[in-house]
């Protein structure tokens, strides 16, 4: 009877421990459950928290990880510093999406929204171009003053007689059509009339012997508007130079230079590097396009920046092999190559899309070497390009007296055109302008080429002073090219400003400012060192200023407020 109430009283005592443990497992099973169910809710969509806390689509997260997984290669943003991830959903190397979804997409990669709010007040550039400066008349162009011209309707029949005409002719109303049956090009009639002219041809006839544009000319918006938007029929590589560019043409027979993206825009040339091992940067060259409009000087044939698809605008459509064989995909799935040439054409230095997309610089040609042949002057203040050598005048204080003695310097306009493109690249920065060019049509009396600025815009912490050897040895400037700068320098003229409203005309823009805050900073440092050195000279010399503005008096020229 004992054993049998015993063995009640354990078999009881077992129940309720039972009991009390599968309670403690539920317990904790729902604490456990409540708490993961917590962790795994997403934040309420706000405006405080939706950039933080995107929303990821669950059926496209796994084609987006390829993309997100080169977050380390984003570019940093120009404004607030902070990283900028590929949109969810983003289209592969090899994927079906619009090449607009891959341009938002690079936006945001570049820093898409960041740029300076424009100011919806006067415009500094308008006033800037009223400026009497600016507008300074000029003596009626004679027909030699002309690159080049259309025929006469006498020289247009005896061309057709002796039946010598070219295609590159241009001679009755309906002078030249188009046989080429070639895919994609345009079938064009061009006549006498302007209005026939793509705008390529219609820059090319307007190119003068003072200046390859007139800043008023209509045609000049126009320009760039086609290079910006018409659609690239082919692409090659482009010989000669030291870094990859490329050649490509549009249906209408035009054709452009394009310099692709490097490097970011706020990155800094390394000071340890050399001037002639730095990358060309394709934000250079349309900024320095627009320095040298500002300037007053248009000798920078136009240029203007793009977005381009990679693949379909440049891979898919090159007829170059060499090119071609370049091509390959990143580990991140961007679309990459690097072409052939002397400088960082290599896997390890490669120019590659965001996936596709890419920013480029596109720059008009010049007329063919054949139609307008040009002449290539060593400039006499050329540097060593070497790293233990120094150039003679880096040496000779005295050296301009020489230059001044050797022709074309010894008359003419020579060595106050080479002064001007001395200020123009001491202000953004240039140090590798080895030579220069002009058209031979028209001998010494003539402007001088401004060309190939990739290098320009390196450092804005630091000024190179090295560059004004020009202006400091040989103390000379024109009296219109000082006049301009002083009113440059003037608050309601700021060069900074007038750049930062010229530069926001560019459709790059849109992704991200062309030059950082920083740039346009130095581009005033620079100008108050120039007028310095100007002011210098006037202290020791007597003949500094080339007066090219003898029938204009001072008081009518600088700025009165």
């Amino acid at each position: 009877m004992v054993r049998h109430s015993l063995g009640l009283s354990t078999r009881s005592i077992y129940l309720g421990l039972a009991c009390i443990s599968l309670t403690l497992h539920l317990l904790l099973a729902v604490f456990c459950l409540s708490v993961l169910q917590s962790a795994c809710v997403l934040p309420t969509s706000s405006s405080s928290t939706s950039s933080s806390f995107p929303k990821i689509d669950p059926v496209s997260h796994a084609s987006s990880s390829s993309a997100a997984a080169s977050s380390d290669k984003q570019v940093t943003s120009h404004q607030h510093g902070e990283r900028h991830r590929p949109t969810p959903g983003a289209p592969g190397p090899e994927g079906n999406g619009s090449f607009s979804e891959n341009t938002e997409e690079a936006k945001k990669l570049i820093g898409a929204g960041n740029t300076v709010p424009k100011d919806r007040g006067r415009s500094k550039l308008e006033e800037l171009f009223r400026h009497p400066l600016y507008n300074l008349p000029r003596s009626e162009l004679q027909q030699d003053d002309w690159l080049l011209r259309l025929k006469t309707d006498e020289e247009a029949e005896e061309v057709e007689n002796e039946e010598t005409a070219t295609d590159d002719s241009i001679t009755s109303d309906s002078d030249w059509q188009s046989a080429s049956e070639e895919e994609g090009y345009d079938k064009v009639s061009w006549t006498r009339d302007k209005e026939t002219h793509p705008p390529w041809l219609r820059f090319h006839l307007g190119i003068s012997r003072w200046e390859l544009y007139d800043r008023k000319d209509l045609n000049l918006a126009q320009l760039t508007h086609y290079l910006a938007t018409q659609r690239i029929l082919g692409a090659v590589q482009k010989k000669g130079g030291t870094q990859l560019k490329l050649l490509v043409s549009f249906p209408n027979y035009g054709q452009a230079l394009l310099k692709p993206m490097r490097q970011p825009r706020d990155a800094e040339t390394d000071v340890n590097l050399f001037y002639f091992s730095d990358f060309e940067r394709h934000n250079a060259e349309i900024a320095a396009f627009h320095l040298d409009r500002v300037l007053g000087f248009n000798r920078i044939p136009p240029v203007v920046g793009r977005l381009i698809n990679v693949t379909t605008e440049i891979r898919d459509i090159t007829t170059d092999e060499r090119l071609s064989r370049t091509f390959f995909t990143s580990p991140a799935g961007n679309v990459c190559f690097y072409g052939q040439c002397e400088y960082y054409c290599s896997t390890e230095h490669p120019v590659c899309g965001r996936p596709h997309a890419l920013e480029v610089s596109v720059a008009t040609m010049l007329p063919d070497l054949s139609l307008a042949p040009r002449r290539s002057w060593r400039s006499p203040w050329r540097r060593s390009y070497s790293r233990k050598k120094l150039a003679q005048w880096e040496k000779d204080p005295a050296y301009c007296d020489t230059v001044k003695k050797t022709p074309p310097y010894d008359h003419g306009t020579r060595l106050v055109d080479l002064i001007d493109m001395a200020v123009l690249d001491f202000l953004m920065s240039n140090m590798d302008r080895h030579h220069y060019e002009t058209f031979e049509e028209f001998g010494n009396e003539t402007f001088l080429l401004h060309l190939d600025n990739g290098r320009a815009f390196g450092r804005h912490s630091q000024d190179e002073p090295s560059i004004l050897a020009p202006l400091a040895q040989c103390c000379r400037i024109r009296r219109s090219t000082l006049l301009r700068l002083r009113l440059l320098s003037h608050p309601d003229f700021r060069l900074s400003d007038a750049m930062r409203e010229s530069l926001a005309q560019d459709p790059l823009t849109a992704v991200a400012p062309l030059l950082s805050e920083p740039h346009l900073s130095a581009l005033d440092r620079r100008l108050a060192i120039v007028l310095r050195v100007v002011h210098t000279c006037q202290e020791r010399n007597k003949d500094v200023i080339y007066n090219d503005l003898d029938q204009y008096d001072d008081q009518k020229l600088e700025y009165n407020p």
